[in-house]
């Protein structure tokens, strides 16, 4: 079955104040460029920093050739920072948006990415960058977006398996306590039927 609709693509970045701003810069721009509705975000709890890639950020997409050039600033007018009070509040922030891509670019980008719990692919530290998942690191990259991460992962072979579940009651004596459970269960629910259905199944 269909679970979520794929798009548009995004990237999240949680760095702090040891992040390096053009190398940030650079990855939220690549992911702008995928189209005029993808979201690149930069979560961090140093202000310095996102005014550093502000900076980089609109120095370096002028460079880009057209039409990216074009793409990317459009996606960029709807992609934003936010500032956090902590690396705490940052981690909260990303597993709220569950992000088809998260990038951690901070002192202890391993500690950070072990805590994250809500996306699609996981890069971890300045030298993983996202562009590397798209050409040839990493198990896959057909994600979650949209924060569909929140409850459903990458695209894997348990997607293509068809997972089918069966019960057997031998012992009529052992099941008796779930019979009277389904029994009770059954009429707080309103449902006379099943009710008499378990009932069935008694000694």
């Amino acid at each position: 079955g269909i679970d979520m609709l794929a798009g548009p693509s995004e990237v999240l970045v949680i760095a702090d104040k040891t992040a390096n701003a053009e190398i940030i810069a650079a990855d939220l721009i690549a992911q702008a460029e995928h189209d005029v509705v993808a979201r690149a975000i930069l979560v961090s709890d140093d202000g310095d920093i996102v005014d550093a890639v502000n900076e980089e950020v609109s120095a370096q997409v002028n460079s880009l050739p057209e039409p990216n050039r074009s793409t990317a600033k459009e996606a960029l007018t709807q992609s934003f920072s936010i500032v956090c009070k902590d690396i705490d509040e940052c981690i909260a922030m990303s597993d709220k948006l569950a992000p088809e891509h998260l990038e951690i670019q901070t002192a202890n980008s391993q500690q950070v990415a072990d805590r994250c719990a809500n996306y699609g692919g996981l890069f971890i530290g300045t030298n993983c960058a996202e562009v590397l998942g798209d050409y040839g690191a990493g198990p896959n990259h057909t994600l979650p977006t949209g924060g569909t991460g929140r409850y459903t992962g990458g695209l894997s072979v348990f997607n293509f398996l068809r997972i089918r579940t069966w019960m057997r009651i031998d012992d009529k004596k052992e099941c008796q306590e779930m019979v009277e459970d389904s029994v009770r269960m059954a009429r707080l629910e309103g449902l006379e039927g099943h009710a008499r259905a378990a009932e069935k199944r008694r000694l």
